[in-house]
């Protein structure tokens, strides 16, 4: 069974009595001492017989022993690299809820282009205003992206969200490309009408030098070649 001591720490004016193991560390000391004292364990520096003591040395192997006293005091290194490292944490944590929310818009998004493209590949038409609208949103998207700074795993988050929406604004692209170009046939923005070519137009026919009318089953059976456009507006 390991012994215990009671050792005093002094830290300002005031003493902290704590009792530990002779066979403990002077870390697990400090952890001990982070409640009474307010001090994070990073930020201790535990000084025994005027030296520095590392977290990693054990109490009873420097002559630490019941009653012997301590001077506790703030490490402002330490202190500054673990403000510095909780600021850089909770900035990745809020760009990586950024990043989450922008994802969640954009699988809102990615269900509209894969409608669009249902439709336009069938030949259907839509609004340009519709596809252009969506082109503006998913830009909206990347440019929250680009203003979020990140590291490590988040920035990769981040890049693969930004392939992501790139893929779906150059689908987009396409589609507006095959939109107007179905819309003229589509949508009856131009239709096809027939008529018959010269020699079948004749309404009279040449028999034995006299002019005789066509047979109206003639005309019926006209299947005319030529087409010209009509616009319908």
């Amino acid at each position: 069974m390991q012994p215990t001591i009671r050792v005093r720490v002094k830290f300002g004016s005031i003493y902290h009595e704590i009792n530990i193991s002779s066979q403990a560390t002077f870390g697990e000391l400090k952890k001990m001492l982070s409640g009474p004292t307010g001090v994070h364990h990073e930020d201790q520096k535990l000084m025994y017989k005027d030296k520095e003591r590392s977290s990693k040395t054990y109490l009873d192997v420097v002559g630490v022993k019941d009653r012997s006293k301590m001077v506790l005091v703030e490490d402002p290194i330490n202190q500054e690299k673990r403000y510095i490292e909780m600021r850089k944490n909770a900035q990745m944590e809020k760009a990586a809820k950024s990043i989450s929310e922008i994802s969640l818009e954009v699988d809102r998004f990615a269900g509209q282009v894969s409608a669009l493209e249902s439709v336009i590949s069938k030949g259907g038409k839509v609004a340009e205003k519709t596809l252009l609208n969506l082109i503006e949103l998913l830009m909206n998207q990347l440019h929250k992206l680009d203003g979020i700074t990140a590291d490590g795993d988040v920035k990769l988050q981040r890049k693969m969200k930004v392939k992501r929406v790139q893929k779906y604004v150059e689908t987009l692209d396409v589609l507006k490309i095959k939109n107007s170009t179905a819309g003229t046939i589509e949508n009856g923005d131009a239709k096809q009408v027939q008529e018959p070519p010269a020699s079948q137009r004749q309404e009279h026919i040449i028999s034995n030098g006299h002019m005789n009318a066509a047979s109206p089953n003639q005309h019926d059976r006209y299947q005319p070649p030529f087409t010209y456009d009509l616009h319908v507006i």
